[in-house]
This record gives C-alpha cells, structure tokens and sequence, in this order.
C-alpha cells in the first residue's frame, strides 16, 4: 500500500503503532448503559459543527437597529443587532432555522445524556476507588454544559432569555460581598447592560467550549488509563473485563450509534418547532413574558425561586436577599454533596478498596434510597419552576399549586427515600444465594378435588 512507508516512517520516529494495537484490542462492556457517555459525546460534535454555522450569522451586539425582514408583524420596530439576525437567521438564511432548530435540540439532548451518565455511575457505584477523579471530571463536565446551554439560550435576545437574565442578574447581585463585582464582571453593569450580549458570545463560544472539550479530552484519558468497570455477568471478576475488543466490534457499534443521534437530532430539529423568537419578540426591560419558562435543565432552579417565601435574613449586620438561598446556597449545597459523594461514602463505610464490579442498586439500598429522593426533589422542583403553567392545567390558583408544591418538596422526597430504602433491602434479602436454588412446594390434589402440599425432598 501506498500510505504503508510513510506509516513506518511516522512509527519509527514517535513509536504509535504498540499504542494503536493496545488501543484496539481495549474491551468494552457488551452492555447498552455503557453507550450513554457516546451519546453525550455525539452531541458535542453536533453541537461543535451547527454552532460553527450559526456563529458565521450571528451579530453579538445589542445596539439598537431597525428590523426591516420578512416577518411582518415586526417589521418596523426597533430591535438589536443580535435579536435581528437571529431572525434573518431563521427566515432569509438557507437551512438557517432548521440548523438552529438541531442546534438547540442538540444542546437539551447532550445535558440530558450527561445526567443520565452520571446517574448509571451513582446508582452502579462507578465512582468508586479508582475512579474518584474521573467523577470529579464529570461533575465539572455537567456544570460547564449547564453554563453553556444558559448562555446559548440568552443569545437571541428576545423576550423569553432576556427574563431568564433577569433572573440571573438578581441571583448574582445576592451574593454576600462579592455579587455586585461578580455582576459587573458578568454583565458588565446593572441590568440591562449594551455589553451583555457580547460577553456572554464570548463566553459562549470561545471560553466554555474550550474548557469542555479540554475536560471531555481529559475524561476520555482517565477512562483508557483506567480499564472499564462492568456488570457483574458470566466470568466478570476484579481482575478482567469481558465484552467485545475495540476494533471492529465498538468501532462499528459506535459509529452506527453516532449516525443515530445525529439523525434523531436532524429528525427533531425539522419536525418539532423549538425557541421561536418571532413569537415572543425582542427584549423589552420593561416587558415581562408569562408563561416564562427556561430549558428543562435550568427550571428547578427558577422553582427553588419560586418556592423559596420572599424573606431577607439579617445577621451581624449583613442582610442577606430572599434570592441567595435558593438560587445560590441550594444549587452550591446540591452540586457538593454530588461532588463529594465517592469520599463520603467511602468515609461512611471505610471502603477504601478498588473496585471493578459495579453494584446492583438493590446492593445498596441507602445510596439508592438517596438518589431517588435527590431525583424527586428535582422532579418537584422542576414542576414548581412552571406552576403558573400547571396551575393553570389543573383549574387551581398559583398560590394554592405553590403551597402544594411546598409541602411535596419535604413530603415526597422522605416518603420516596423510605420506600425505595425499604423496597431495595427486601429484594436483596430474596435474592438466592450463588449456587444455590430456592425451595419449591409441590401441589398435590386430593379425591376430595382439593390440594394438599408436598414437602420437597
């Protein structure tokens, strides 16, 4: 073959091809939850090459211009920069809204598989001993995407995200001592500031994805340097790992797996309608839309807002706003409690070894039952965050549906953690012992037409 001199050239001088015949021989797990993280991945490059077309139309200014497009009933009125090329984006550019359409879906589709990642490691024990660091890179990974999908969803201007900044804005400006700096940094002034639209395109488009795509790199090192964690299946032990070798089984299996998600996207993207600016029109500061509800990832943090009761605490002199709790002490408190889980169990338990057999969640009941009650807390929260919305569905005053959801939030959380602790402990203690076959009762009917039973031998 022509390529194979300069292959041995290339091999004799940087000594690759050991590396590429280990790499190819890596075994993967044959199960399909081990597919959750290429998802994640699959997205990430949607995401890479539809933003690299929306960035060659997008203008990140706020200065006011006239919108002269083809959508009538805003022709005329005074929108920014960016607001109107988001719209002739969508109406004047060739295959620009459907790209925006991808893009966005894209985006909710990528944070979602990154959830449910980390939750097949929470709930599997993947964390533990070796892979404390991976973990840690996987939270970082989950609150940079959140972060870009926040800013992302703030672009365009419009109505809906310019209320979401709102939002954010009387968030950051909480913070004890450091809010006002932080929000200048930020937003570079009181809100609404012209310079926000361009440092958050900054953020978005240079800052986050190179810290992302510098983690995933990262996360992706640690998980060949370590080898796979696996099922407990048929000949799986600490020492092993059975599946399929990289070439050609998951090579195949992976990219069959790409064309998927990108083909899924593309279908949603065409077919189901997402963010239409048009509808809500441009940002007014004087303006506030209802229903105003954010992407899936963000709305139980606008439902601890919600459901938080608009107090402000004074103690040795410093106030403390009603924002501060819900919108900065409740997601800081969540996301260190996620990030130190493999060190508090481990403390808890004095499980200090390796292991690369993951658990059954019914193996451990106290972390499922912990998990589950997190996942309804952010079920109850979520739905808090459109109770405007559900309140309306169900004929009952705003006021009475976040009562209700006050309650659930305690109610629900601890009722759910003490079934599931309940449950997992009573399936553990049915499971069969290895090797060994539960006893059977034989039936027996009698002249009479009844039953009688037959002890086993």
């Amino acid at each position: 073959m022509a390529a194979e001199p300069m292959l041995t050239w290339i091999d004799e001088r940087l000594g690759l091809a050991a590396w590429a015949r280990a790499g190819l021989r890596k075994v993967f797990p044959d199960h399909w939850s081990f597919l959750l993280g290429e998802v994640a991945l699959f997205c990430l490059v949607v995401l890479v090459l539809t933003g690299v077309f929306l960035t060659l139309f997008y203008v990140p200014d706020a200065t006011s211009v006239t919108y002269s497009g083809p959508w009538a009933p805003l022709r005329g009125q005074s929108v920014s920069a960016a607001f109107d090329s988001v719209m002739r984006l969508s109406f004047e550019v060739r295959a620009g809204l459907v790209m925006r359409q991808i893009h966005h879906w894209a985006a909710l589709v990528f944070v979602a598989a990154i959830v449910v990642h980390l939750l097949r490691i929470f709930f599997t024990g993947a964390f533990r001993r070796p892979r404390e660091i991976n973990w840690l890179v996987g939270i970082g990974l989950l609150l940079l995407a959140l972060t870009m999908g926040i800013t992302g969803y703030s672009l365009p201007d419009d109505l809906l995200s310019g209320t979401g900044l709102r939002v954010i804005y009387s968030v950051v400006i909480a913070i004890p001592f450091i809010g006002p700096y932080l929000a200048f940094l930020v937003f570079g002034g009181e809100f609404p500031t012209p310079e926000i639209i361009s440092r958050l395109f900054v953020f978005h488009v240079m800052l986050l994805p190179a810290l992302l795509i510098g983690g995933v790199l990262v996360h992706l090192a640690i998980l060949v340097r370590h080898k796979h964690s696996q099922y407990a299946v048929p000949g799986a032990t600490e020492e092993n790992v059975v599946g399929r070798a990289f070439w050609p089984s998951q090579v195949f299996k992976s990219t069959g797996l790409a064309i998927l998600t990108a083909a899924v996207l593309a279908l949603m993207g065409g077919l189901i309608q997402i963010n239409p600016i048009w509808a809500y029109g441009p940002f007014d500061a004087t303006t506030v839309s209802s229903p105003a509800q954010p992407d899936w990832y963000a709305g139980w943090l606008d439902g601890a807002l919600r459901l938080f009761p608009p107090i402000e605490i004074t103690a040795l002199g410093i106030t403390i706003p009603s924002p501060f709790i819900p919108g900065v002490l409740l997601p800081g408190v969540a996301f260190g409690v996620m990030t130190l889980w493999p060190f508090l169990e481990a403390w808890v338990t004095g499980d200090h070894a390796e292991h690369q057999l993951l658990d059954g969640p019914r193996e451990k009941p106290l972390r499922t039952a912990f998990g589950v009650a997190g996942l309804l807390v952010f079920v109850i929260l979520t739905l808090a965050g459109g109770n405007d919305v559900v309140a309306l569905v169900f004929g009952v005053p705003v006021e009475a549906m976040t009562n209700i959801l006050r309650v659930a939030i305690v109610a629900v959380p601890l009722l759910g953690f003490g079934l599931t602790y309940r449950i997992c402990r009573e399936l553990f203690d049915r499971r069969e012992a290895p090797g060994q076959r539960r006893a059977s009762v034989r039936l027996r009917r009698t002249a009479a037409g009844g039953f009688e039973e037959i002890e086993p031998d």
